[in-house]
């Protein structure tokens, strides 16, 4: 019996807690990404895995364990849970002891502790790291299992300790690593990963449409009946599908990254300057865009194209330098041919006065409820109709795919954003987007506030 075949039989042997072995009872997807998984030279070590909610995702991860733990791995060898959190990994190690207690075959061979698992023959140990673990750096990993990283926080974290488990996998040459969770929103940084596994050949990507085989459909319709659409369809149906108040899709966004980099001053074009000032705890960010035709199967419209972005990072020892943001912000609106700039008063009330005397038009946006749901519409439309050009920026599209549109009362809206993320660049770009659609909308005798060069755009 060869080596895969061995653990696949040790794997099929288990006892579930119906009392049929894993065997008997596995489904063909369930087969396939074992077979796999239990492949040691498959050549594609590292396995990114989807299925719906009571697919069987941590029982499958903690009989793959086993199998590879007592078939597969040298003696000494080290293995790494990964979960969201002690409690989600304990429950692979409750599916591990399970498994040990009803599976005769099993008696002795291996040690169950609050987290770890051992195996006393070989010293092989398996051990439950979890996303909010002080550090992980310096690990030589020989198998790796990663449950439900859709659902783990998105804050640096747990990103950290992803990075630097999968990161160490790759300094052992026969080291594995088995990504199984219930799809996510698309915004969470687990579907970027995704992306790379699709494009990457050191990578298996199987993504199982739900909902699991075996789950009642009278319950399944109470779910449906229950939950919103969006969780219904991650947890049930595994889709990757983002929540209802999300400002933004992955698609919408994707459809407005037309830009290859910062642009020149075009003088046929109308420019305006947003900028949002943070000096401790947020960024400060500039935004200069212009708005240009933007032709659409209705008739002509207007796009609004970010020109250009600048961010400053203060914190509590080294705030945010605000004469350093000046200077920027004169220098980009005498650039961009006298734009007017648009900014929150509540820490530039100095700065505002400043560059007024220097000739450069100001001004303040003062936030209110009514004011930040008027911001939060129109950047709603402009990515919805795709009437927005944005470059390739990274941090830029990830805040615009977690800012949130809420409905605070009927009828007003508010942009809010997760405790983790920030919406500073999104706000920047609101500002400069506000200021330019107004302009093109106001009578022609309101624009004498500006200087009497800048003409608005006829289209």
């Amino acid at each position: 019996m060869t080596e895969p075949e061995l653990a696949l039989d040790v794997l099929a042997s288990l006892v579930l807690e119906d009392g049929r072995r894993w065997g008997e009872a596995a489904q063909p997807f369930q087969w396939t990404d074992a077979r796999e998984v239990l492949t040691v030279d498959s050549g594609t070590p590292y396995h990114f895995l989807t299925r719906a909610r009571g697919a069987s995702k941590t029982s499958d991860l903690a009989g793959i364990s086993i199998a590879s733990m007592l078939c597969q791995l040298p003696p000494a060898a080290r293995c790494y849970g990964l979960a969201a959190d002690r409690d989600q990994g304990r429950l692979l190690l409750d599916s591990v002891e399970g498994f040990v207690s009803r599976t005769p075959e099993l008696g002795g061979a291996l040690v169950i502790e609050s987290y770890r698992v051992i195996v006393p023959n070989t010293g092989i140990v398996l051990e439950i790291l979890p996303a909010d673990a002080a550090s992980s750096w310096g690990l030589r990993p020989d198998f790796v299992v990663v449950d439900e990283i859709a659902q783990w926080a998105s804050g640096y974290g747990p990103r950290q300790l992803w990075e630097a488990v999968s990161s160490a996998a790759a300094k052992v040459a026969s080291s594995r690593l088995v990504v199984l969770t219930t799809a996510g929103d698309p915004a969470h940084w687990s579907r970027r990963l995704l992306n790379h596994a699709v494009e990457d050949p050191l990578w298996r990507v199987h993504e199982v449409p739900g909902p699991a085989p075996w789950m009642d459909e009278r319950r399944l319709a109470e779910q449906h009946r229950r939950l919103t659409e969006s969780s219904y369809r991650r947890l049930f149906l595994n889709e990757w599908t983002a929540a209802e108040d999300r400002l933004t899709t992955a698609s919408d966004v994707a459809a407005c990254v037309t830009l290859d980099g910062p642009l020149a001053h075009d003088s046929r074009w109308f420019y305006a300057v947003g900028v949002d000032v943070g000096v401790k705890h947020d960024r400060t960010v500039g935004a200069v865009c212009h708005l240009e035709p933007l032709g659409t199967s209705e008739g002509r419209g207007l796009k609004v194209v970010l020109d250009r972005m600048n961010v400053w990072r203060g914190s509590p020892r080294a705030p945010v330098q605000l004469n350093e943001v000046e200077e920027w912000i004169a220098q980009a609106a005498i650039t961009f041919g006298g734009a007017p700039v648009s900014i929150d008063p509540w820490q530039a009330v100095g700065m505002s006065q400043r560059l007024r005397e220097r000739g450069i038009p100001v001004f303040e946006f003062t936030f209110s409820a009514s004011s930040v749901g008027r911001l939060a519409l129109t950047l709603y439309s402009l990515l919805r109709d795709h009437a927005l050009a944005i470059p390739n920026d990274p941090e830029l599209i990830d805040e615009l795919l977690n800012v949130r549109l809420r409905e605070t009362s009927p009828g007003v809206y508010r942009m809010d954003h997760d405790p983790d993320k920030h919406d500073d660049r999104a706000m920047a770009l609101c500002l400069a987007s506000h200021l330019l659609l107004e302009a093109a909308e106001a009578p022609e005798e309101e624009l004498v506030i500006w200087d009497a060069h800048m003409e608005i755009s006829p289209y």
